[in-house]
């Protein structure tokens, strides 16, 4: 069973949850990351993520190493979508199992947090009046390589 993925395909929330759920689980965190409407005054229409698959797939599982270092009991299951989503579509499910719930919360939110800094995704934002990149989902406007606007905005 890969617990660190990258797909195309719609995310389908509980299949993530089940990699993670065990007889000694007490809690189960999930974090659900959804293409939202609004960024600031702009109305998105929808996203396109794009990811060097490999190395983002990797990225993945030193996080989940990473929190397996934190919290020694932890499971985690991380699926990321890319592709062209529309409002509302599941970008990102986090699962976390632990013993106790304050350590799979805790997880969770590092989960997500090192995703945007380490994980080379990139998602372009198509707005009502435009479309911007947004780089490593920091928003530093770096691009993938090769990509039609450049390395650096």
């Amino acid at each position: 069973m890969k617990m660190f993925t990258i797909t195309q395909k719609p995310i389908i929330n509980q299949d993530v949850i089940d990699k993670v759920i065990h007889h000694n689980a007490g809690a189960v965190s999930v974090f659900i990351g959804t293409v939202r409407e609004m960024t600031g005054e702009k109305q998105t229409r929808y996203l396109e993520y794009e990811a060097y698959v490999p190395m983002a797939e990797k990225q993945l599982e030193k996080i989940g190493d990473e929190i397996h270092k934190k919290w020694p009991n932890a499971i985690v299951a991380i699926t990321h979508r890319i592709g062209t989503l529309q409002i509302s579509d599941v970008a990102v499910t986090i699962a976390v199992s632990t013993p106790h719930r304050q350590d799979a919360f805790e997880a969770s939110r590092y989960a997500i947090e090192r995703i945007k800094e380490i994980v080379p995704i990139w998602k372009k934002e198509h707005y009502t009046d435009g479309e911007e990149w947004v780089g490593n989902q920091q928003g530093t406007k770096t691009y993938p390589e090769g990509h039609p606007e450049g390395i650096e905005k």
